[in-house]
Order: C-alpha cells, then sequence, then structure tokens
C-alpha cells in the first residue's frame, strides 16, 4: 500500500504535496471527532464503559494498521520488520502518545477496570519476550536472539478471542459511564448503525494517515532530510498516528477514559494481533535478533511497568506529572535506541 502511494505521487509538484498534506491532516481529525462521538454514543447504547470501547473496538480499527504492515512484511520474509513495528509500536503509544494525552488534560480512571487490563497489557508484554525467547540455546540470547514460533502465533490469536471476551465481561460487572451521556444516546438510529458510523470514520483516519506519512516523507527528502532519519521517525511514528490522533481527540473533548482504554487496548493487541497473526502468517515464525533482547524487549517491559505503577499509584487520574514521567521514559528509550543503532553501524 505504502510503496503504491509513495510511486503515485512521487512525481507531483511540492505545492500539491503541501496540499494533499493540508487535505490529509484536515481529514484524520475530522475522522477523529466522528470516532469520539459514535465510540461514547455506542458505550452509551451498549451500557458499557468508554474505557471498554476504547479498548476493544476502538483499539482493534487503529492497530488494523500496524496489523496489514506487519502481516505483509512477515509474508514478504521481512520477519523481523513485523515484530519491530509491533514493539515499537507498544513504546510509541504508551510512553509518547498516553504522555502528551495526560498532558493536555488528566485522565479519568475507572481504578477497578484500569488495573486489571493495565495487567494484561505487562502479561502480553512478557509473554511476547517468554514467546521469543530461544529456550534450547539461552547463551545465544544476545547475540543471535530467538524466533516467535508459527504455533505460538496461533496462541495468541486464541488469546486475542479471549481477550475481547473478558474485557466485556468485566465492563458488564461495572457501572457504566453514561451519565454525562444521556442526550446523546437518545439521537435516531440504531446501535448497529453507530458502529457502522464508528468503522467507518476508523477508515477515514487510517486511509489519511497511510496517505500522510509517505507525502510528507517525499516532502522531507526534498527539503534534504537524510533517509535514516525519515525511516526511523516517520514510519514508526506513521502507524501509531490512529492512535495519537484519537487520543488526543478524546481528551480535547472530555472522554479522557477512551483515551487511556485505547492506549492499554492497542498495546495488548500489538502483541496478541499484530505480533499473532504475523507469527501465524509466517511457517519459520517472526525472527528477533538479539537487539530485541538486548534493547528493545527491556524497554518496552520498562515503559509498561512504568504505567503500571502509575496507575497504582494515582487515584481516580491520571495527572500530569505522570505524563512528564510516560514522556520522559519515552524520550530516554529513543534516544538510547539511536545512540545505539549509530554504535552498531
Amino acid at each position: 500500500m505504502d510503496q503504491w502511494i509513495t510511486d503515485l505521487i512521487g512525481g507531483l509538484a511540492s505545492p500539491v504535496l503541501f496540499l494533499i498534506i493540508a487535505v490529509t491532516l484536515y481529514t484524520i481529525g475530522k475522522g477523529a471527532d466522528w470516532l469520539v462521538d459514535e465510540a461514547v454514543i455506542l458505550s452509551t447504547r451498549w451500557g458499557l464503559g468508554k474505557a471498554v470501547i476504547g479498548a476493544t473496538i476502538v483499539s482493534i480499527g487503529t492497530t488494523t494498521p500496524e496489523a496489514a504492515v506487519s502481516v505483509l512484511s512477515a509474508i514478504q520474509g521481512k520477519p523481523g520488520l513485523a515484530l519491530g513495528n509491533a514493539v515499537g509500536s507498544i513504546i510509541c503509544d504508551t510512553g509518547l502518545i498516553l504522555g502528551l494525552a495526560s498532558l493536555i488534560a488528566p485522565l479519568p480512571l475507572n481504578r477497578q477496570l484500569a488495573s486489571r487490563l493495565s495487567n494484561v497489557q505487562v502479561g502480553a508484554g512478557a509473554l511476547l519476550v517468554v514467546g521469543c525467547f530461544p529456550w534450547t540455546s539461552p547463551a545465544k540470547l544476545f547475540s543471535q536472539g530467538g524466533t516467535l514460533p508459527q504455533l505460538v502465533g496461533v496462541v495468541f490469536v486464541i488469546l486475542l478471542g479471549l481477550y475481547i471476551w473478558q474485557s466485556i465481561r468485566w465492563a458488564g460487572s461495572m457501572p457504566s459511564d453514561a451519565e454525562d451521556t444521556e442526550e446523546e444516546s437518545t439521537e435516531a438510529g440504531s446501535a448497529f448503525g453507530t458502529l457502522i458510523k464508528l468503522i467507518v470514520s476508523i477508515a477515514i483516519i487510517v486511509v489519511s494517515a497511510q496517505i500522510l506519512i509517505p507525502t510528507v516523507s517525499i516532502m522531507a527528502e526534498r527539503i534534504g532530510v537524510p533517509k535514516h532519519i525519515i525511516s526511523a521517525t516517520l514510519v514508526a511514528f506513521g502507524t501509531s498516528l490512529p492512535e495519537l490522533v484519537t487520543a488526543i481527540t478524546a481528551v480535547r473533548r472530555g472522554h479522557g477514559e477512551l483515551a487511556v482504554g485505547n492506549i492499554i487496548g492497542a498495546d495488548i493487541l500489538n502483541v496478541l494481533f499484530v505480533a499473532g497473526v504475523s507469527a501465524a502468517a509466517t511457517p519459520g515464525g517472526l525472527q528477533a535478533d538479539g537487539q530485541f533482547f538486548q534493547f528493545l524487549f527491556p524497554a518496552m517491559l520498562f515503559i509498561l511497568i512504568v504505567f503500571r505503577i502509575g496507575i497504582f499509584v494515582s487515584g481516580d487520574q491520571l495527572k500530569r506529572p505522570f505524563g512528564i514521567v510516560l514522556v520522559g521514559t519515552w524520550l530516554l528509550v529513543t534516544i538510547l535506541s539511536y545512540v545505539l543503532s549509530i554504535q552498531m553501524h
């Protein structure tokens, strides 16, 4: 998809590219507005909390581009890219996006539900590391790394179904946060119609992001930004753009629980959905080279544990100082990864 878009827009004049960037930024913003509105209406109609709608339906929608990129990479014989995409997205979602969202405004938390979902989030991250661990030759951990086998990928996909079912069960046992959306729930149209609108708004965000990132890449190259900087920043950022836009829009509209649910859900789905489906689709499994165990896995687990501790100490809100901690952790991890990659080349 990306290559096709790059070929299509590569020959266009710079003013046209600027116009494409402006239009896609507008459609991403509009799509996010609709997405948040429809998700709130749906949570009211179904009697589920916004956090659960965020952690299931919305995060499945926003992680679909990651899954598509990763599965295609795995099928095309680049399984390392598939795993790197999943791990990189978890680090970016939890550190940068949740951090920025809580800097804009304190994020309301349903402590019990957030704790349960966050336990699954940390558990999924740990499961990914355990799944990739070279149990037969642990001495080669940091040099050769390991593999996420096809069978483990299949197990992850089964766990994905269990996670969605369990999230809805947890939500059913808790009071809904629907008191502020009474007037929205009386709008015409069924829950099915709302779900269709929700899916369409996710599609608008995802397609716009798929067009925006290659366009910005080409513009950056024309201005003279080095290629390796573009690929390291824009490509990783691009797949997380739907989560970023959704989280910031949800917070601005006063639905912070939706943002928290969406990010926790996206992290869990990056393991069970993105890595799981990619591994299940590849007979040889996904390769996790030594660098994953030297740096990427520890960084991912570190940022997830920092967030888990944050929920534990935060009470009923993720406050701004904790946002600074999350963004700071993400910056530290990003700078360290640049330093390490420079040393290795």
